[in-house]
């Protein structure tokens, strides 16, 4: 496999910090395979979905489909399937760093994939908590809005999320956000775009100005094509895009629940696992494609449907006797 450049940084300390016995230092991964642990450790920090197609479930299906030890932190208990969002409960910031603690005091992290935070005080916990915290691989998917189209950020934590996506880099040696078409439309304060090429411009732009990668999904979009780019920030405005771009088909499937949650939480643990930013996001890329491919054989739901996360295991004959 091809391998990412390994490097280590100081944590910021112009977060906010909350009090923690917990001090992680940063590690740098080894080049040498033989060094890697069995499986790269991935943690989920994200709401959860009792129909288990997105939000954590998906999480840490994805995780171990693309090779990773999957772990979990919940920062909101969702009533939601393939229909619709019916309710949302947040358990309180104290708990949820207590979960943190849990993980970080116990587990080497290699990647860190957050998505759902729902709110303002959990949006800034969560990064007070990686400004003392720093980490290998950050995966953001700044979950603001369902399939369904339900609304899962509240309306006053956006400056907040804007906050923390520009500064990814302060938490991380390798970071990244993965925002879908209408959700890169608020971090940069603009119209939806129309087009795959108009969304890399506004996501060139973005990266430019904060200095943060960014994946740009084509799937909200119309075409034949709906592949995804690694866009990477510029050292000046008239330097080329360090792009690289995966091809995918179209699948016109209505089955999509958790395609965000499913792509970020792939890419992390391919990440977290050593691969360079080209292979990951082509693995994931491709993954991801065959699990919407295959999902309508699940029938799971009325509704937007999950996609079909195991079928590689399938497809290889792992579930057979």
């Amino acid at each position: 496999m091809e391998r990412m450049k390994q490097h280590s940084s100081t944590p910021s300390s112009g977060a906010h910090q909350p009090d923690s016995p917990i001090r992680a230092t940063p590690r740098v991964l080894p080049q040498d395979r033989n060094h890697f642990p069995l499986a790269p450790r991935v943690l989920s920090i994200a709401g959860t979905d009792p129909s288990g197609g997105a939000g954590a479930e998906a999480d840490l299906k994805s995780i171990f489909a693309a090779g990773g030890y999957g772990m979990s932190v919940i920062t909101s208990l969702v009533a939601q399937n393939t229909q619709g969002v019916r309710a949302v409960h947040t358990p309180g910031t104290e708990f949820l760093l207590q979960q943190l603690a849990a993980v970080f005091e116990d587990v080497d992290i290699d990647a860190v994939k957050i998505g759902m935070l729902g709110d303002r005080a959990t949006t800034e916990v969560i990064q007070g908590w990686l400004a003392e915290h720093h980490v290998p691989v950050l995966v953001f998917d700044p979950v603001m809005i369902a399939t369904s189209g339900d609304r899962l950020l509240a309306k006053d934590a956006e400056t907040a999320v804007r906050s923390f996506a520009a500064s990814l880099n302060n938490y991380a040696d390798h970071a990244v956000i993965t925002p879908n078409i209408p959700e890169l439309a608020i971090l940069c304060g603009q119209s939806p775009a129309n087009s795959f090429e108009e969304a890399v411009s506004q996501a060139q732009a973005w990266s430019d100005e904060h200095g943060v990668n960014v994946i740009v999904k084509g799937g909200h979009l119309t075409g034949q094509e709906a592949g995804n780019a690694w866009v990477a920030p510029r050292r000046g405005p008239n330097d080329p895009s360090p792009l690289h771009m995966t091809s995918s088909p179209r699948v016109n499937s209505p089955h999509t629940h958790g395609t965000g949650c499913s792509l970020s939480s792939s890419l992390a643990t391919r990440l977290g696992g050593g691969d360079s930013y080209d292979a990951a996001l082509r693995w994931a890329t491709t993954w991801l494609n065959g699990a919407i491919e295959k999902a309508a054989a699940l029938r799971v739901g009325h509704g937007h449907g999950p996609v079909d996360h195991a079928h590689r295991a399938r497809e290889v004959g792992a579930f057979n006797a």
